[in-house]
This record gives structure tokens, C-alpha cells and sequence, in this order.
């Protein structure tokens, strides 16, 4: 009988030593590291791309390029038509790759760095550009970017005004003004014309209305740009 329970107690030690060994195991696990965003290289921010190769009268081939980033095992570039909004989304292990694209177009661009090992991702900065096009001495600025409110935002506030904010760039570098369009009706009507600055503050709202605005960027050539419409709701 003493025989019998000296071994009980040995396997419930055994059992312990086991259990807690285990669990040093468990807690001595590593989380795979998170990769981390790339740096752009080129196509150059806010630059006329002309570094291209013509592949027919209307397209050229550009060989986008950027820095590594950690703990990365794919990148995807995705790549936007800023006349259309179209993106398209290409993906590489390496550290460049070729994409053939509209020629006198501008493009946004940017790389989410990808790891095997977690469904973690890291996105670098956007860049825009203009590819080249033939006998081009004046480009459009680029689409206004829309900063706030942003495309969808619901706004909680007891104020009866708002400020509009937008960032505008161009490769002339000759931006002379903004139209501002904003109401209630999708597309909104002309706001203020001739803005010159970002932010514009102290544009009225009303409580429980959904709102839309857009942007047009004009240079002193006459180019304009137009950033799109979009909406936002006062509670």
C-alpha cells in the first residue's frame, strides 16, 4: 500500500515537472516580426518622369524602384491614374519592376511591404508624378488632395461651422488658385471661387446633413485639375 501511493506521488510530480516545462516552452515562443514600410526611389515625387522607355505612341514602359524594407517577403506596388482613379496592383520580391503605363498622365504610387509570417503590413509614403509625354511644355497640376474632412468622415460637432483642407502640388510649380465646390446636392456647385490658400475656414453646416465638396487646381497656363468629389456627414 506505501509502495503504491510513493509512486502516485511520483507521477503527479512527474506530471507537474512536465506541465511547467511545457509552459516555459510556450512562453519562450517569439512573435514573427512585422515588416517594415520601403523607401521610394523612383519615380521621383512631384517630378516629370522622363526616364521612361515609349512602348507605342501612347504608352511607355518605367521601371519603378524603392529601398528594402525588414522582414519583407513580397511587395505589392499599387499604382493610380489620377485622371481616372483607376488602380492597379503589382506585386514582386524584388526591389524594382517595370510597368507600362499612360504617357502625359499623373500617377500616385506606393509598396506594401508583405511577410510570410504575419498577416502584418507596412505601407511606405505616396507619390505622385507626371509621365512624360511628347512636346509637353505645361503640365495640369496634380489633383487636389483632400486632408480633411476625408472621403466618408462623420463628424460629431455642436459647431455651425467647418474648415475645408486640401493639399495641392504641380510639377510647373504655377498653382495661382482653388475653386472650392460644396453643398448639399452630389455634384456640389461652386463654393468660392479663386482660393488661394488652404485651409478655408468657416464654412457653414447644419446638424444631421450630408455634405460634398471637391477641389479645382488651377495654374497659370489655364491647366486645371479637378480632385474628385467627396462626402461627409455633420451629426
Amino acid at each position: 500500500m506505501i509502495k503504491f501511493q510513493l509512486t502516485f506521488k511520483s507521477i503527479l510530480l512527474l506530471v507537474g515537472i512536465i506541465f511547467l516545462f511545457g509552459q516555459c516552452k510556450e512562453d519562450d515562443k517569439v512573435e514573427p516580426a512585422n515588416p517594415t514600410e520601403a523607401s521610394l526611389i523612383f519615380p521621383f515625387e512631384n517630378s516629370e518622369c522622363i526616364g521612361g522607355t515609349d512602348t507605342t505612341e501612347t504608352e511607355s514602359t518605367v521601371l519603378f524602384e524603392w529601398n528594402a524594407g525588414q522582414n519583407v517577403d513580397e511587395y505589392e506596388l499599387v499604382l493610380t491614374n489620377l485622371n481616372t482613379g483607376d488602380s492597379t496592383n503589382h506585386s514582386t520580391s524584388e526591389l524594382k519592376i517595370p510597368i507600362t503605363i499612360k504617357r502625359a498622365t499623373p500617377y500616385a504610387w506606393y509598396i506594401i511591404s508583405k511577410s510570410n509570417s504575419t498577416i502584418n503590413t507596412a505601407l511606405s509614403e505616396t507619390w505622385r508624378f507626371y509621365n512624360a509625354g511628347d512636346a509637353i511644355t505645361s503640365y495640369a497640376p496634380f489633383p487636389a488632395e483632400i486632408i480633411s474632412p476625408a472621403m466618408a468622415e462623420t463628424i460629431n460637432t455642436a459647431a455651425n461651422v467647418i474648415s475645408l483642407e486640401w493639399i495641392g502640388t504641380d510639377v510647373d510649380g504655377d498653382i495661382v488658385a482653388y475653386d472650392v465646390y460644396f453643398g448639399k446636392t452630389n455634384p456640389p456647385e461652386i463654393f468660392e471661387s479663386d482660393v488661394v490658400e488652404s485651409p478655408l475656414n468657416n464654412v457653414p453646416i447644419e446638424s444631421n446633413t450630408v455634405y460634398y465638396w471637391k477641389i479645382i487646381t488651377k495654374d497659370s497656363r489655364g491647366n486645371n485639375s479637378d480632385s474628385g468629389t467627396y462626402q461627409f456627414k455633420i451629426l
